[in-house]
């Protein structure tokens, strides 16, 4: 999950990202584990709206977040996209543990939905550290059950759930990911991580600023309680 111009990214404080993983559960207790996340490990910085990943590329590193949050994203021959899931701190992606271990090209686009600090584990470490480490494999499985859960939810919405639905919850997700009942997005991107028109997306939140659910602003949603 890391491009090739990765090292024109900024380098962050290591030590500031490493106090976040040492936070996550499985590797609380194992210190040898942490000590070689920060040997191998290579931290970055990715601004709000940065591509991290890109469909079809080939991934080289393995991403843990320590702050901010990714937004992952399926695209279409169209060019259509719709929102999978997020990846938020302490977590990373299932995606790119598999494209790692086989050499295999990402499936997925990955953006950074907010200022996002990164530590890139190279995917030549994927092997050595299941080996040696079930702390690691915990922390896939983990991972990968919350991710098999989040997807399914995403059949289920898609399958059962009206649009307007959809909308307010993936609002009422954005809200939660920055703590705040206020969030920057433009109805353009929603209806991409929707998969549906602009149009739509527009004429259903007037419906719902009508409602009293949100209030509108310039590129800005409030949720209403």
């Amino acid at each position: 999950m890391l491009q090739n111009n990765q090292y024109l990214y900024p380098k962050i404080n290591k030590q500031s990202i490493m106090q976040a993983i040492q936070d996550i559960i499985e590797f609380r207790t194992s210190p040898e584990i942490r000590d070689r996340l920060a040997k191998y490990g290579i931290p970055r910085l990715f601004k709000a709206g940065e591509v991290i990943q890109r469909e079809n590329a080939y991934v080289k590193a393995i991403p843990i977040v320590s702050y901010g949050n990714i937004r992952v994203l399926r695209t279409d021959d169209e060019g259509r996209e719709i929102l999978l899931y997020y990846i938020k701190a302490g977590e990373s992606c299932i995606m790119s543990f598999l494209g790692g271990m086989y050499n295999d090209t990402s499936k997925v686009k990955a953006i950074a939905e907010e200022d996002t600090e990164i530590l890139f584990i190279p995917a030549s470490q994927m092997a050595p550290l299941i080996k040696e480490f079930p702390e690691w494999l915990e922390y896939i499985f983990r991972l990968y059950h919350k991710r098999f859960e989040e997807l399914l939810e995403i059949v289920n919405s898609l399958a059962f759930k009206k649009m307007d639905e959809r909308l307010l919850s993936l609002i009422k997700t954005k809200c939660s990911l920055t703590d705040n009942n206020t969030i920057s997005v433009t109805h353009e991107q929603l209806a991409n991580e929707l998969g549906t028109a602009r149009v739509v997306v527009s004429r259903l939140l007037k419906q719902m600023e009508e409602e009293g659910m949100v209030r509108l602003g310039r590129n800005k949603i409030t949720l209403e309680s």
